[in-house]
């Protein structure tokens, strides 16, 4: 029976959920009652083969699962009769029970105490019965980064002692919020691929609608699990005609709308139907899923009723105001209202620092732009988005956009030519090579490196610092505004003439969004930022170089550093919400007491993982036990290259030198800025204050 591996996989997919739930509710821990559901596994892989898969493969799983559990039990140096006793009484539950077994397993492995990346896997893991290969694949990780983030999972919920229980009244909202989040996290990964080739990866978009379908199931009475099911299965709907033969990206307004799923569309219509008839007000997954449902209705693109998807952003910008649904309601507002309507409300977001480096924003600047007829700008936009985009697909869609573009008489060399030119002297030394490069690169993103250096003005160049480093110390401002008057006194001398054009400011970002390429609405809008505010402050010294003379020193107290005490660190270390990456930099910092810029030099070839030390220049840096616990896992294998890594591989234009690339990945060094600037938000203090003294 050669299909019995397929068929065994097929029912694992299936009952995963039932069967590991209702282990929990004789075991109490989801890391035992997972490893007893693959005993299961196993026992069919050597059985079923020679005496063939039963009538009902669900039922034998779930019976040899429990007798696994029950044996456990009787085992365990714990053992007694009233335990056996009542792990007997819990194998015969009613499959009422079970049904609510699997809710109470969907809201443990969504449980806020896990950090998102933790939460995803984990449900992938026991609610959706993906192996750990599979759900590497899917998120283009390795498997073993997978398996330990599994494991850090378990032992989290293990430590934390965290009940296996429906949610008080009281907490069910904030708890079902994060079990929506984490299948809304794996359809839109899904739907619009963050990384990678492909535009769509199909098989996370099915797993999340077979997630969300199921907790429709198990949670009935809930308004916005119906949303987020009627939003998905729209969604869904039109993954056939939204990438052409060579998987390139079709907008919204061009898609052939008879390839669209017409019946994914009913069944979307009908969960949205679901959640009006449970009535209360409409919350953010049901607003999304209106506008789809505008979407849907229209049998061609200009029968869209933008001005009621226009109404319908308003209110969930109201409900949620987050950078990205601002984003999105921009680009409703320019079809509904006209183009320089929602130029205005995206040039509002422009110095937003969590849109710092998402490419959608000057992508949907560029189409607004080109709207208008203003096509040098929008060209300029374009291939700035197609640079900050990490997907191969999306940013080779954008630059045929800017290709599209025609341009007479663009003088002069660009500002990525210009800053290619000044790191290229030889009298720079490597470390202000370093310092420099990591300041013009993010100039660079924040105004675009094909921009005209003749256009470049001061009042842009401010409105990026502000941007970018507004918040920062007095010391890294200081440092920053240093390199670009540098850069701004060389360019002044080798064009003696630039006769500055006034232009608009720019800001930079992240995050992700589908169908959001600049003219097509973005149905989904996800993300929530901090409201920073981003400002030069008044009173600092007027430099009047160049394009650089909106930009002055601040003042430099000089006074002690005070380190962060004991209290505030034991909190540091129990934050959930913290990735890997600044945990174990956070740690290492703290447990050294090495300087920032030493731990961040660190490569993997240089550690001794066993002696707990590394090499760093002609020093070395030591750490403890916290950091050891944390460092395998954040090198995942690695075995060369920068041991802190930035968070995507650079655009080609800003390719880091090799000393400061990882072979393996492509990614760059983690740069002192974008630390300091993540500490600074998670705790309003800097990296340096984690120096024990």
């Amino acid at each position: 029976m050669t299909d019995v591996p397929a068929r065994i996989d097929a029912v694992v997919k299936l009952e995963s959920a039932r069967i590991v739930a209702a282990l929990m509710r004789i075991v109490h821990d989801v890391g035992l009652a997972e490893e007893l559901a693959q005993d299961a596994l196993v026992a069919a892989l050597e059985q079923w083969p020679a005496a063939g898969v039963p009538e009902n493969p669900g039922a034998w799983l779930m019976t040899i699962a429990k007798r696994r559990a029950v044996d456990h039990i009787r085992r365990s140096k714990l053992h007694d009769r009233k335990a056996e006793q009542h792990a007997r009484e819990l194998d015969q539950a009613a499959p009422a029970a079970e049904r609510d077994d699997v809710l109470r397993l969907m809201f443990i492995s969504c449980h806020p105490v896990l950090p998102t990346e933790a939460r995803v896997a984990l449900t992938l893991r026991v609610v959706g019965g993906l192996t750990a290969a599979e759900i590497a694949r899917a998120f283009l990780v390795t498997e073993p980064v997978v398996a330990r983030r599994l494991a850090t999972a378990k032992r989290t919920l293990a430590e934390a002692r965290v009940p296996f229980a429906l949610p008080e009244a009281e907490d069910l909202p904030p708890r079902l919020s994060s079990v929506l989040e984490v299948i809304y996290l794996i359809f839109n990964e899904g739907y619009s691929a963050s990384s990678g080739d492909d535009l769509i990866r199909p098989a996370l978009c099915l797993e999340a609608l077979r997630l969300g379908r199921l907790l429709a199931d198990l949670a009935p009475g809930e308004g916005e699990v119906h949303g987020l099911v009627a939003l998905m299965e729209i969604q869904a709907s039109r993954a056939a005609a939204r990438t052409g033969p060579a998987g390139e990206p079709i907008q919204l307004h061009e898609q052939n709308r008879g390839r669209w799923d017409q019946l994914l569309i009913r069944r979307g219509f009908t969960a949205m139907l679901r959640a009006r008839e449970i009535g209360g007000t409409p919350g953010p997954y049901v607003l999304q899923a209106a506008i789809a449902v505008c979407h849907a209705q229209a049998h061609t693109a200009q029968d869209t009723d933008w001005a009621r998807i226009a109404a319908l952003y308003d209110a969930l910008a109201r409900l949620r105001p987050t950078p990205i649904v601002q984003l999105n309601r921009a680009v409703a507002v320019g079809m509904a209202r006209g183009p320089q309507a929602g130029l205005d409300l995206a040039d509002a977001l422009l110095t937003d620092p969590a849109l710092r480096d998402y490419h959608l924003l000057p992508g949907v600047r560029g189409d607004l732009l080109a709207r208008l007829g203003r096509v040098g700008e929008a060209r300029r936009e374009f291939e700035r988005a197609a640079g900050l985009a990490r997907n191969a697909a999306e940013s080779a869609f954008l630059r045929r956009r800017a290709d599209e573009i025609t341009m007479a008489g663009v003088a002069g060399r660009t500002l990525g030519e210009a800053v290619g030119e000044f790191l290229a002297r030889e009298d720079l030394d490597a470390a202000t090579l370093r310092s420099y490069g990591q300041t013009l690169t993010r100039l660079c993103r924040a105004v675009g490196e094909r921009l005209p250096l003749a256009e470049l003005t001061a009042e842009r160049v401010a409105e990026a610092c502000a941007t970018a480093w507004g918040d920062a110390a007095a010391r890294t401002w200081n440092r920053h505004v240093s390199a670009i008057r540098s850069f701004s006194a060389w360019a002044s001398a080798a064009a003696p003439a630039p006769d500055l054009v006034v232009g608009s400011a720019l800001g930079s970002a992240v995050g992700s969004a589908p169908d959001s390429v600049a003219g097509a609405a973005p149905d989904l809008a996800v993300g929530s930022a901090p409201d920073l505010a981003a400002g030069l402050g008044a009173g600092f010294a007027v430099a009047r170089v160049g394009f650089a003379a909106g930009l002055g020193r601040r003042p430099e107290t000089g006074a002690r550093t005070v380190p962060l005490g004991g209290p505030d660190l034991d909190g540091l270390w129990e934050r959930a919400d913290v990735a890997l990456r600044e945990r174990t930099l956070w740690r290492l910092l703290h447990e050294s007491g090495a300087t920032v810029r030493a731990v961040l030099g660190l490569d993997v070839e240089d550690l001794d993982l066993e002696d707990r030390r590394g090499r760093s220049g002609t020093g070395f840096v030591s750490w403890r036990s916290g950091t050891a616990r944390l460092l395998p896992e954040l090198l995942a294998g690695r075995t060369r290259g920068p041991v802190f890594l930035a968070d995507r591989r650079p655009g080609p234009g800003r390719m880091r030198a090799e000393v400061d690339r990882c072979p393996e990945t492509g990614r760059g060094r983690l740069s002192y800025e974008r630390a300091e600037y993540l500490f600074k938000q998670a705790t309003g203090a800097t990296l340096h204050q984690l120096k024990p003294y």
